[in-house]
């Protein structure tokens, strides 16, 4: 299947991309049409290609109470990633994100709620140290390894799926540093470093068709042992040829950091 896929150009030195106001964004967007494998029958591991789907069913029965999620998801995320990864601690941050595509109505609704239309890696390696070390609160280490957990909630198909790519694919200079900034109404702005992505015909792009809300896509964003996956790109992307009267996709994205004690 050939579908678009946002990239970024290099107009801008360091781009810079916010949660809410996206006219702010100082990104060039250039959408190049690639290759959109089936990862359901490429069988790819966490610390491998980057990403693996697993089957789990939450207890969770609305993931809009966010009392709800920061109550049970998050200690259901927790355990689901310190299963899969062997981790010695685990920790959930945040009761997660939710996101909605823009037929919906809702895209922006809420903080952060709008699809991540360019690819982009959530944190930089300079973030992740930063982050890593902060969570660790002076306790060494062997290694840290920062995981995103994507979940639909909304019955498939997807109209705005994620896409992931092959962390083998990527190449260093794909990656440009560029500031993430939260503009959440009513707090004060803040930044991170976290990366931008150009286009390289070598990227290897995959998605899980037609997800159900008893899976979930677990992909790496940084990871500081140099043997494994290290990070994957990812960016939503509209599903060629999806059903007029498909279901808007809603979904909630809930972030890890796991740690292996010196």
């Amino acid at each position: 299947m050939e579908a678009l896929i946002a990239y970024s150009g290099r107009k801008f030195a360091r781009p810079r991309y916010y949660a809410n106001a996206h006219e702010r964004d100082e990104v060039e967007i250039v959408p190049v049409p690639v290759t959109m494998h089936d990862a359901r029958t490429a069988a790819a591991t966490i610390d491998c290609e980057g990403f693996q789907l697993l089957r789990h069913a939450s207890a969770v029965t609305d993931f809009a109470d966010r009392d709800q999620v920061a109550r049970v998801h998050m200690r259901e995320i927790q355990d689901l990633v310190q299963a899969v990864t062997g981790a010695d601690h685990v920790h959930v941050g945040a009761p997660g994100l939710l996101r909605f595509s823009e037929k919906s109505g809702k895209a922006g609704s809420l903080h952060n709620s709008m699809p991540a239309r360019f690819a982009h890696v959530d944190i930089s390696d300079r973030t992740a140290r930063q982050f890593g070390d902060r969570g660790a609160n002076g306790r060494p280490y062997l290694r840290c390894a920062a995981y995103n957990v994507w979940r639909a909630i909304s019955p498939p198909p997807q109209d705005v799926p994620l896409a992931v790519c092959d962390a083998r694919s990527i190449a260093p200079q794909d990656l440009i540093e560029a500031d993430a900034v939260f503009d959440e109404a009513g707090k004060p702005e803040w930044s991170f470093e976290g990366l931008v992505v150009a286009h390289n015909p070598s990227h290897r792009w995959y998605y899980y068709p037609a997800m159900t809300i008893d899976e979930v896509i677990v992909f790496k964003t940084n990871d500081s042992d140099p043997g494994r996956a290290h990070h994957v790109p990812h960016v939503a992307f509209d599903l060629p040829d999806c059903p007029a009267d498909a279901p808007p996709r809603i979904s909630i994205e809930m972030r890890a950091t796991a740690w292996w004690w010196a």
